[in-house]
């Protein structure tokens, strides 16, 4: 396996968090995900550079976290604006929470990732609508052949004046999808994607019903407008895969990796990524597989509070073929 350097994009925040447990569990979240999943797969193989933004009394503990990981450079964890994001949630079930933000990391811009052009991979995970904008993607498209993921989490929240994380639809969708290569969500946020051209009132009093009816014809538009594959996550049940076979749009259900007992389900999305990040180093196109170790780390995250969960390529490949058979 040849050495890789992935880049992870996006904020690293200081979450403070209530499981539907009722357990209270304090730590750094969102892109630490990504990067310490990415690295235990990765190994001796690559490296992952985090890129992010933080306030100054967190730059010494994020970098100390993550000094455990020797893959992972922290050289592009900058504090100069002394702004970064601040999270509570609060789950009132497995998958669904209340989320208040009261730190606001300042936006990744191109002059963040002038050194790392040369990344095999720029996996970015905004969870504000603010914190990766389309000219940082813009300007990796122009200026790296790097498969570039993104997490559609980002551009469908927004933060209110009072600190409330809204979902809100994704309406400038279209002017992101030509700097995409791989594009993931899930359901929710997949509708903040599929919208009408006008709503009516009683139309939107529906918008948290659980439909997958809207899913072939999101991919179309997408697939058809320049990424060149959809993910749409479904919590336990695995992952829809959309991708392009000649003119045709395939789809492609990927079950997930069953876990007997879920302990955290924060960061699974950010795992997700890293997973997807990873599955397509090898093989740009073998969103399948991608996706095998995507499910796999975000079923890891699930296991514990700590980063701990975390297994090696080769512990993560028994996972794959315990539950697919083949990776």
């Amino acid at each position: 396996m040849a050495k890789y350097n992935v880049a992870v994009l996006g904020p690293i925040p200081r979450d403070h968090i209530t499981t539907h447990h009722g357990e209270v569990i304090e730590k750094y979240g969102c892109a630490t995900h990504t990067a310490i999943g990415l690295a235990k797969l990765l190994g001796e193989n690559g490296t992952v550079h985090l890129v992010s933004h933080v306030r100054k009394i967190d730059e010494g503990p994020v970098k100390e976290l993550l000094s455990n990981y020797s893959n992972i450079n922290t050289a592009y964890i900058t504090s100069d604006a002394d702004q970064g994001d601040v999270i509570q949630l609060k789950f009132v079930d497995q998958n669904n929470r209340l989320e208040k933000q009261t730190g606001f990391m300042n936006p990744i811009v191109p002059e963040d990732l002038q050194e790392l052009l040369h990344c095999d991979a720029f996996v970015c995970v905004p969870i504000t609508d603010y914190e990766v904008p389309l000219e940082t993607l813009k300007y990796i498209k122009e200026n790296s052949e790097g498969t570039i993921i993104f997490d559609a989490h980002g551009p469908t929240n927004t933060t209110t004046i009072l600190g409330d994380r809204l979902i809100k639809f994704w309406i400038d969708r279209d002017q992101w999808l030509p700097y995409i290569d791989v594009l993931k969500m899930n359901l929710e946020e997949s509708k903040c994607c599929w919208f009408e051209k006008e709503y009516q009132t009683e139309e939107l009093k529906h918008f948290d019903e659980v439909s997958t009816e809207h899913l072939m014809a999101l991919a179309q538009h997408t697939l058809n407008n320049g990424i060149n594959c959809l993910i749409v996550t479904l919590d336990e049940k695995g992952g829809a895969v959309f991708y392009k076979e000649d003119e045709d749009v395939k789809e492609v259900f990927v079950k997930s990796v069953w876990v007997d007992h879920v302990v955290d389900t924060t960061g699974c999305g950010d795992s997700f990524a890293g997973g997807l990040g990873f599955g397509l180093l090898e093989d740009k196109t073998n969103y399948i597989r991608a996706t095998k170790y995507a499910n796999s780390l975000g079923a890891q995250r699930t296991q514990g509070r700590t980063f701990d969960v975390f297994k090696s390529k080769d512990e993560t490949d028994q996972m794959i073929l315990d539950t697919y058979g083949s990776i």
